[in-house]
């Protein structure tokens, strides 16, 4: 008993040194950090008073190496968010706030049942927008070496939205990537395409005007097109080369009309022929992140308006579980 009572006594002091000298190169980090932010238009007095507070999040760090994109089979990942529970639920929504949800679908050109899609996965139609401190969050992550400058980037487009008075930095929790609001917008996107749709002189995307219209401008601009799929599901044969499949969201390569694929897919009798000359990429989402998990399957082919979901996200399990949903809200809106 006496060894484990010191070994646990050795742990515990290890661990409490490891953390409090994170601490200190975190607190190093921010005064070299505030030097940048200085260079780039953030006043000294809107840094002092919105990032004395900031601290080292360790969570966020974990929540950074472990994703649910990156170790859930695909017929988890979207049975989980596409249940019909979700769907009861978003329906509700609708069904409150529907003279909004039709308003913006008209103004922006994005069908209603894609965004009734995107806010229910993002934050189940607002209930959940997260409690994570964005800014404290943002700074972990920054400060992290693994992605720092993307974090970076976002931090700094953050502080400059609070020197503008653009956005109120007490009210900044949301996930523990620093995304905000209904949508999960994150700072980026807020910069570029978040609007205020209730003509209130702010712009709050937890408010579901601004925030459902400054979804549908985002998507919008980034060239959503209306009435044509997202994707399809395949069955495809062993004799398709292996340079034709992604297993990665990065960036789809070999993309071509549909017809030049017919050849390798099964079930091509079940695809309408409407869509032979669109261009499609080919995706087995399960390949390169489940162990053992077989080459072909799933599989599915994935047109224009897939890439647009994965500027939003880029995850192959996400844009699938957005566009099923979609479907599923389509079918119950007829």
């Amino acid at each position: 008993m006496k060894i484990i009572k010191y070994l646990f006594i050795i742990l515990f002091t290890f661990n409490f040194n490891v953390y409090a000298n994170i601490n200190i190169e975190f607190e190093n980090w921010k005064k070299s950090f505030k030097k940048v932010a200085l260079k780039n238009n953030i006043s000294e007095k809107t840094f002092d008073k919105v990032m004395s507070n900031t601290k080292f999040l360790p969570n966020v760090i974990k929540y950074d190496r472990f994703q649910p994109e990156f170790y859930e089979d695909t017929k988890t990942y979207i049975s989980k968010r596409t249940s019909e529970k979700k769907v009861s639920k978003g329906l509700y929504f609708y069904k409150q706030n529907s003279s909004l949800v039709k308003s913006v679908e008209k103004k922006f050109n994005v069908e209603q049942e894609l965004l009734l899609s995107l806010m229910g996965i993002e934050t189940n139609f607002g209930t959940y927008v997260g409690k994570m401190d964005i800014l404290s969050s943002l700074a972990t992550l920054s400060f992290d070496q693994r992605r720092s400058k993307f974090f970076t980037n976002e931090l700094l487009i953050l502080l400059n939205l609070i020197e503008k008075k653009q956005i109120n930095y007490e009210t900044l929790f949301g996930s523990w990537a620093g995304a905000f609001g209904f949508f999960q917008f994150m700072p980026s996107t807020m910069k570029n395409y978040a609007i205020d749709y209730d003509n209130n002189g702010s712009i709050d995307l937890k408010n579901n005007e601004d925030a459902y219209a400054s979804a549908g401008n985002y998507l919008n601009t980034i060239g959503w097109k209306v009435d044509e799929p997202c994707f399809l599901r395949v069955r495809l044969s062993n004799d398709i080369p292996r340079k034709y499949l992604n297993v990665s969201a990065k960036k789809l390569h070999n993309k071509r009309k549909l017809k030049s694929y017919n050849k390798y897919i099964k079930n091509i009798n079940e695809i309408d022929n409407k869509y032979q000359n669109l261009q499609v990429a080919i995706i087995t989402p399960d390949k390169d992140i489940i162990p053992d998990a077989d080459t072909l399957n799933p599989a599915y082919i994935v047109f224009d308006n897939y890439e647009i979901i994965l500027q939003w996200n880029r995850s192959l399990r996400f844009a699938l579980a957005v566009c099923t949903l979609k479907d599923k809200f389509k079918y119950e809106l007829q």
